[in-house]
């Protein structure tokens, strides 16, 4: 009956979970490449200035605007590997009901947060909007730029909600799979991971 029910509390998720990794994952892609071209700009705007005299006009409004391309985009991917920073000594130290009962309480503060932060956002964005802002150098409008923060909180808030789901099902169901919540692994997991990831790659070369 467990299984029953865990199945199909879990599989209405599924699709979306998918579906929002595809979104992190190109989220993700465009701040990668926004890098890749503010480092090409970089290079020509040293070579250009210092060999043929020939800078790139606008470079600084352009690393400007480009900030909350590389700095937000990735933010809801990051979260879905667990690749944040956070204290997890006192968890590794929990576990069952516990555990999960803990992940679940501290997955919904980060939650208020980032509403509260997507809802600020929005409200800068549209005021950059309507007043026309731009930057000071080229006039380049700022609006696009502020808008990607509230786009990348609002993929973040639906990461989180996802995983906080996923805590409130292992709370309810503690011997189920865990899905949609990024595992702490102990050393002993970490060091037996990088060995395969290792083997793996020694394989295919």
């Amino acid at each position: 009956m467990q299984t029953k029910q865990t199945s199909s509390s879990a599989g209405a998720l599924v699709w979306f979970d998918k579906w929002l990794s595809k979104v992190e994952n190109g989220f993700t892609l465009i701040a990668a490449v926004a890098i890749f071209v503010l480092m090409i700009l970089g290079v020509w705007q040293v070579i250009g200035r210092t060999v043929f005299g020939l800078p790139v006009r606008g470079y600084i409004d352009m690393v400007e605007l480009s900030m909350a391309t590389f700095t937000f985009m990735g933010i809801a991917y990051c979260q879905r590997l667990g690749g944040h920073v956070r204290m997890d000594l006192f968890v590794r130290m929990v576990h069952g009901r516990a555990r999960w009962l803990l992940e679940f309480i501290t997955s919904l503060l980060p939650l208020a947060l980032v509403g509260t932060l997507i809802f600020f956002s929005w409200e800068h964005f549209v005021r950059a909007y309507n007043s026309g802002d731009s930057t000071i150098d080229m006039e380049y409008p700022v609006w696009p730029s502020k808008l990607i923060v509230p786009l990348s909180f609002s993929l973040l808030f639906l990461r989180i909600s996802i995983q906080t789901i996923g805590y409130w099902r292992l709370l309810i169901w503690p011997k189920s799979e865990p899905l949609f919540v990024p595992l702490i692994l102990t050393e002993k997991e970490l060091a037996e991971k990088e060995i395969e990831d290792s083997k793996g790659g020694v394989s295919h070369g």
